[in-house]
């Protein structure tokens, strides 16, 4: 009567899926629990399906009762899939229809109806009946395809309605999972003595499996640990919900740690760490954050003096697997979280500068972040929102500040720098919002606006006429690992007319950290045509022998070098302009500040000059009013 081949492959197929899913951590958030409930919903639906086909096609061998139990059980979990994919879809967009009761009626009513008839069948046939020891369909078991016509049509009006509020893959996404639901339901009509219905609804769990439902989009690849996204998305969902007591653990000096074992090496130490963290701490969930940052967090009583003595008793040894002995040290930050905060971005923020403080201070000390500290990132909510309708509308600013020539005081470049500005037109600092960007990903399309538009100015107005050699574009090490960076400013350059080598683009020493990438990109930026200078020098800990293997046209020595010199002078400044002019770098001094600075680094044959002494950054109009004019030799500009 019934063909079960195609059901019991896609049972068996759907049954290495759950032991995959059981394999991993899983984090307890709502899209993780939903897509739970849907595989479960589906196994019982197969496993019903098989069985009461079998049952209905052999009723003499088993009772009338125990048919009736499998028809009623299968209908019933029929109907209760098609709500479960349609309760997915509202959970990938985000939607809450709990807090509507029209809505929420709507959205229960065909379920509740289907599973009463469902209930009642044995008594009223109305979805099916076994009059005669024979299987047949019942007055109401057309029911079976409004229902299922109803959510897919609800969840592609919510996919369409909402499909802004998610990314574009995700949107496709979604419509071809609603899509092979709506086949599986006519294939169903179509052919119903083939059970290919459950074909159809597990090809749409693995499309929701491959983009949403995979527990490791939540964990680092090293020790099975959640990662920084599961932290967002986490405390995004249990936002003022609950009270976490959440202890950050960094390692103390970890740049400087990776220079002295090595990345690979160290990579390894993280992954012990993480073992260690998942196994001492089983009842709290472990997170970790990059550069060395690692989070335990419970909802429950969580002693954190006695989690920080356990933790540091550890650290007192080695970390010890085949070929690897690394000793490492720790600081430690501690949060209670018991009410709301702005967003699961600032709480992060909040605990990462604690953590930075922890670093640098006494790490006998464990560095408590107070409810007035997340109070203060409240404000930053609205700075969040003024940074997406920035990027959003493409309202980035570019402020100049100017490059000068340190023998002849000329203008020879400039640096674009960005700017947004909030509600009533007021400058917000970059300190504000640039770590939000890098925070919540809108880092490279801020960079990317910055560039382009330093590239328009490169192409609009001559240049060479205001005595500039290039203008240089910051890249944050956020930026520096995307793929695709090389393409897409080559054909921004490309695009504008612009000779790349006029743009340059200015890294950090935090850049420098993964060679693997570094050299990559550097190469793949190289071959386009652009050329590189490095921020900050003197800040980081990167060694002359990497910088040596760079090509980089300037190195921009941090300001507190220059002001330590210029306040007490000793050897570290002179030596550091004359190895890099021996190594064949120019040199920029940032920082100067009146003109007693200009003549001290001058004297010590710095290249270039950089600060309020010239000039602070200005608008770009501004900037093209004031040196188009003004471009005095020997003079502050």
């Amino acid at each position: 009567m019934w063909n079960y081949g195609y059901a019991i492959h896609s049972l068996f197929i759907l049954f290495i899926i759950l032991l995959f899913y059981f394999s991993l951590p899983r984090l307890s958030v709502k899209i993780n629990r939903t897509f739970l409930y849907l595989l479960w919903v589906e196994s019982a639906v197969l496993f019903f399906d098989i069985i009461a086909s079998w049952a209905d096609s052999n009723i003499s061998e088993v009772s009338l009762s125990v048919a009736h139990l499998l028809n009623v059980c299968y209908f019933a979990f029929f109907f209760n899939r098609a709500l479960a994919f349609f309760e997915f879809t509202s959970i990938v967009f985000k939607r809450n229809y709990a807090s509507n009761r029209a809505v929420l009626a709507l959205v229960c009513v065909p379920f509740g109806a289907g599973f009463l008839f469902s209930f009642l069948s044995p008594w009223t046939g109305l979805i099916y009946n076994l009059d005669g020891g024979q299987y047949h369909n019942g007055p109401y078991y057309f029911l079976l395809y409004y229902v299922s016509y109803f959510y897919i049509a609800f969840s592609v009006y919510v996919t369409l309605k909402y499909k802004n509020t998610v990314r574009r893959r995700y949107f496709f996404t979604m419509l071809f999972y609603n899509a092979v639901l709506l086949a599986g339901i006519i294939f169903r009509k179509i052919f119903p003595s083939y059970l290919l219905m459950d074909s159809f609804c597990l090809i749409a769990i693995i499309t929701a499996y491959l983009a949403f439902g995979n527990p490791e989009f939540y964990l680092e690849t090293r020790g099975k640990i959640f990662n920084s996204n599961a932290f967002r998305d986490y405390f995004e969902e249990n936002n003022g919900k609950l009270k976490h007591k959440i202890l950050g653990i960094v390692i103390h000096n970890y740049m400087e740690m990776r220079d002295i074992y090595g990345g690979r090496q160290l990579d390894q130490g993280l992954t012990l760490i993480s073992q260690y963290l998942l196994t001492a701490f089983p009842e709290y969930d472990a997170f970790y954050y990059r550069n060395g940052r690692f989070f335990l967090v419970s909802d429950k009583e969580m002693p954190l003096e006695k989690a920080v003595e356990v933790i540091r008793e550890r650290f007192r040894n080695p970390w010890v697997s085949e070929n690897l002995e690394i000793y490492l040290e720790v600081a430690f930050c501690g949060a209670l979280v018991n009410g709301k905060v702005a967003s699961s971005d600032f709480l992060l923020s909040t605990i990462m500068d604690a953590m930075e403080k922890a670093d640098k201070g006494d790490l006998k000390e464990t560095v408590v972040v107070t409810e007035k500290d997340l109070n203060e990132y409240v404000d930053k909510a609205a700075l969040k929102k003024n940074l997406e309708y920035a990027v959003e509308h493409d309202k980035v600013e570019v402020f100049f500040q100017p490059f000068i020539e340190a023998k002849s005081g000329k203008l020879v470049g400039a640096e674009a720098l960005a700017r947004i500005r909030d509600e009533k037109g007021n400058i917000i600092p970059p300190g504000l919002f640039i770590p939000v960007a890098e925070a919540n990903g809108r880092i490279n399309a801020l960079g990317e606006q910055i560039f382009e538009k330093a590239c328009r100015f490169a192409s609009d107005y001559n240049m060479t006429d205001m005595g500039m050699k290039w203008v240089s574009v910051n890249l944050s090490p956020a930026q520096f690992i995307k793929r695709d960076l090389a393409e897409r400013y080559a054909s921004i350059v490309e695009r504008y007319g612009v000779d790349p080598e006029k743009i340059h683009l200015e890294i950090t020493e935090v850049s420098l950290a993964d060679e693997s990438i570094m050299n990559k990109q550097v190469q793949a930026m190289i071959d386009k045509g652009f050329k590189f200078a490095l921020d900050d020098y003197g800040t980081g800990s990167s060694n002359l022998s990497r910088i040596k293997s760079y090509p980089f046209v300037d190195i921009k020595i941090d300001m507190s070098v220059v002001w330590d010199y210029c306040k007490k002078p000793d050897e570290i400044l002179p030596s550091m302009i004359s190895t890099f002019k021996r190594m064949g770098f120019k040199t920029t001094c940032e920082g100067i500040e009146d003109d007693k600075m200009r003549k001290i680094v001058t004297e010590l044959g710095v290249d270039y000059l950089q600060g309020y002494y010239y000039s602070k950054p200005i608008p770009m109009d501004e900037f093209i009013k004031k040196y188009s004019s003004c471009n005095l030799p020997g003079n502050p500009i």
